[in-house]
Formats: structure tokens, C-alpha cells, sequence
């Protein structure tokens, strides 16, 4: 079957600015289907909120399995799966249906795809019974299911101990996800498929992908397992690699502050086998905001498998920095010519200060997103016997952030004027390199709420 599986996971999904987080690479293989035949149950949810496009697609890809199937197994090309290999369909929303036996008319089994109608409610448990009750127990063939969902379990008992009763049988399971309007349970993908889960679960959040995972597991089912496996996954360089845990095959090594290399000399050579590797990485340089960990992933075989893995992001929260007031506007002019002396008017300015300026940061902590904040700054001075003497207040809008959750929020740059005249701290008024002493106030509260007023019948 060649490389089944190819995945890459992240531990996190957002992180401080400078934090850290692990990466994990999975890699399923399994023996060639020509030379080691394979029942595979096609297991197709058709419950209400697969209705219009997201059916569309998995019937797409669905059909485009079979023809691979088909393809690798079938050199006649006179419509039948070859090699003794077999596929069956099994459907399910509120119940679920044995839509065909394991059969190798193509023509009967794609019929059978695009005669699937979406409605009900999403029951996994009858799905995985009358998948597993297909398999013939006389049959050296090989076993595999492939369950596609987009959404949780709503209907029906647990389907946990029915995989894993079907797993301890020898079944290989595959879960193809998809983040539809029900929501998919990533982690009962992962139980309910076979180990280690990241090699044997794929989750997508765009229907129009479908086809393309499916083509994918096809073509690699169709191949031999892989020998000679070298991966090199190279990170962005707003991170570096700063650790390496023994992978569960293979060695590993780190080759720089970016990039790791993965080798394993066979896998998936006898039977269906999986494989990870874990490293962590930490934040570093001014990447903020939704990034990429992927700079590249490259990887060979003997074989030539056809291998694609995904370009997770994570989401990097450095805080946001508001600047409410600007630096003056520079004038520009050039000085030519050999003259020793050069006279340029320069316009008409406004003094801003008569002593010194007084530029202040503060950090409004834990910020909710999407509303705005009216934060003030009072400033005072100041004398020797503890009396205070106002010397201004500022008033800012800071605009709302959009981050997913509550972050804290930088205001820079608030800028307070001191005339040396009103020093009242001590010392000579007449000399700005003296001390001043003052003190500030901040008030900070929500301009914007999703508060409305009781709507009163009378």
C-alpha cells in the first residue's frame, strides 16, 4: 500500500510571544495491494449536515477512491477491482446501511456513491457494526475500514469498544474528518482508529479537499511499503528547534536551529505499521499573529511515494502596541554647492515644550477582543511636603483587537509636556537637569458591550 498516511500536529494551537510548543510527524504504511489483497469498507456519513456541497465532494472522492482501487488492481481495465481485492459500502445517519457487500463491480459501487441522500442524525456505533460485520472471517484478506464524518456522535450507543473490537480483530482503521456544521470529535477520531492515531487520522476544515484525501489514501494503498524513508522537516525562522525525543522508528537528528531529519529504513514492509517522531520548538524574532511552522518538508523513498503533509499555523500573541500620538514632521532640504554658509527659512513651527517631555507606556492586561477601550492618564508633580500639583490628563481611544481571546494590549507614547517654570519638585527653577517628582493615574474601561435593554410588555 506504500505510505498510507503523512500528518503533521502541533500541541498548540496559539502561544505567547517567545513560547513554546511540540511538533509531531506521523508516517502509516502498509504492503502492496497487488501481492496482499485488501477488503476495504468504504464508511460514508450521510447525516442532515453533510447536505449539498460537502456531499457533493465526498462522493467525488469517494468514486475517485474506487477508480485508483480499480487502476492498481485491474490491468484488463474491463470494470472489476483485481488481485482478489474487494471494496464494500456502508452509509449512515440516524442508523446505518450495508449499501453493498465486498464486491469489485466499480460501476455497482460508484451507482451505489451517488445514490447517497443526506439527512437524520449521526450514529458512528451502527456504523462501525455493520462495517465490521461485512469482513468474512474465512478470508485471508487483509481488513481496513475507512470512516469518513463531520460530526459528533448524536445518536446511539458508544462507539469506542465497537472499533476496538474490530481493531483487536486485525482491522486497520482510517478516520477522515471534516470540520463540518456538526463538528467533528477529533479526539474520538483518534480513538476509534488504529495506533498511533496521527498516522491514521486526517481532519479537514474545506470540504473541497475530500476528493483529494481520498485520492491520496488510494494511491498510496496501491503501493508497497516504504524502504529508505529520509524526512527532513525544516521550520519557519520565526522558531528554532530547541529538543528531540527518540522517535517510535528510525533515528532522528537535528541537523540546525531549524531543521530535523527523520530516516527509517522499513515500514509497513509485512503489515500496516505507523510511526512518529516528536521535537519542540520555540518562538523566536518578531513573527506575530497567524504563522506558518512549515517552511518546507521534504522526503523520499525507494519507492516514490507520493507524500503531502499539512502547513499548520499557530497563532503567536507578542500583545499589540498602540502609538496615540506621532513625532513631529520632518522638514526636508539638501545643502549643494561650495558655499560656506547656507540660510534656510524652514516655515513657521509651535513650541512644544517649555521644559521637558514626558513620554509614558502602559499595558492594559487581558483585553477582550473586539471592543474598544477609553483609557485616561493623569499626571501630576509633586513638592516637597507631598502636596500634588495636576500637570494634565490625556484622554485615548484604543482601538479593539481581533485576537481570539483576551490578550494584553500595549498604549505607547502618551506624551505629557513639563514647562520648567512650574517645577515645584525643589531645586532651582532655573536648571532642567534637576529632579522632578510625579506621580500618574490610569482609568481604562470598555467603550463597546453587548448589553441591550429588557424588551418590557405591557
Amino acid at each position: 500500500m506504500g505510505i498510507t498516511v503523512s500528518n503533521k500536529t502541533l500541541s498548540k494551537m496559539e502561544i505567547e510571544c517567545g513560547g513554546t510548543f511540540n511538533v509531531q510527524l506521523s508516517l502509516a504504511a502498509a504492503p502492496d495491494i497487488v501481492e496482499n489483497p485488501v477488503d476495504i469498507v468504504l464508511i460514508l456519513d450521510r447525516s442532515g449536515s453533510m447536505a449539498g456541497t460537502p456531499l457533493a465532494n465526498l462522493k467525488l472522492g469517494a468514486k475517485s477512491f474506487i477508480d485508483i482501487i480499480d487502476e492498481a488492481t485491474d490491468p484488463s481495465g474491463d470494470g472489476q477491482i483485481g488481485g482478489g481485492s474487494r471494496i464494500g459500502i456502508v452509509s449512515f445517519s440516524s442508523t446505518a446501511t450495508q449499501d453493498t457487500q465486498l464486491i469489485t463491480d466499480v460501476n455497482e459501487l460508484k451507482t451505489t456513491v451517488d445514490e447517497l441522500t443526506a439527512s437524520g442524525q449521526t450514529n458512528h456505533a451502527d456504523a462501525f457494526t455493520n462495517a465490521q460485520a461485512l469482513f468474512d472471517p474465512s478470508s485471508s484478506n487483509a481488513r481496513v475500514m475507512v470512516m469518513f464524518t463531520d460530526g459528533e456522535t448524536t445518536v446511539g450507543g458508544d462507539p469506542s469498544p465497537i472499533a476496538e473490537a474490530a481493531r483487536a480483530a486485525g482491522t486497520v482503521i482510517y478516520c477522515i474528518g471534516l470540520i463540518g456544521s456538526g463538528g467533528v470529535d477529533v479526539d474520538a477520531l483518534e480513538d476509534w482508529a488504529s495506533k498511533p492515531a496521527s498516522s491514521y487520522v486526517v481532519v479537514t476544515p474545506d470540504d473541497t479537499e475530500l476528493e483529494e484525501l481520498f485520492e491520496n489514501l488510494a494511491r498510496n494503498i496501491t503501493k508497497p511499503g516504504a524502504t529508505n524513508i529520509v524526512l527532513e522537516d525544516t521550520v519557519s525562522p520565526c522558531f528554532r528547534i530547541t529538543g528531540l525525543s527518540s522517535p517510535t522508528k528510525g533515528s532522528a537528528s537535528i541537523l540546525s536551529e531549524t531543521t530535523v531529519r527523520w530516516t527509517i529504513d522499513k515500514l509497513g514492509e509485512s503489515g500496516s505499521e505507523g510511526a512518529e517522531l516528536r521535537f519542540s520548538v520555540q518562538h523566536v524574532g518578531t513573527c506575530s499573529g497567524s504563522t506558518e511552522v512549515n517552511e518546507r518538508i521534504d522526503y523520499s523513498d525507494n519507492e516514490n511515494n507520493a507524500v503531502a503533509f499539512p502547513s499548520p499555523e499557530l497563532e503567536i500573541n507578542c500583545g499589540t502596541d498602540i502609538i496615540p500620538e506621532g513625532c513631529p514632521i520632518p522638514i526636508s532640504f539638501s545643502i549643494c554647492g561650495c558655499e560656506d554658509s547656507v540660510e534656510f527659512d524652514a516655515g513657521d513651527i509651535g513650541m512644544a515644550s517649555l521644559g521637558k517631555i514626558l513620554q509614558l507606556d502602559v499595558t492594559i492586561q487581558n483585553a477582550c477582543p473586539n471592543k474598544r477601550i477609553a483609557l485616561a492618564a493623569m499626571l501630576s508633580e509633586v513638592d516637597e511636603s507631598g502636596e500634588e500639583y495636576s500637570r494634565g490628563m490625556k484622554t485615548i481611544v484604543v482601538p479593539a483587537h481581533t485576537r481570539p481571546t483576551c490578550s494584553d494590549v500595549t498604549v505607547r507614547c502618551i506624551k505629557f509636556v513639563l514647562p520648567e517654570e512650574l517645577n515645584v519638585s525643589g531645586g532651582s527653577s532655573n536648571s532642567p537637569c534637576g529632579c522632578r517628582n510625579l506621580r500618574v493615574r490610569f482609568i481604562a474601561h470598555y467603550i463597546d458591550s453587548d448589553f441591550e435593554c429588557c424588551k418590557l410588555t405591557i
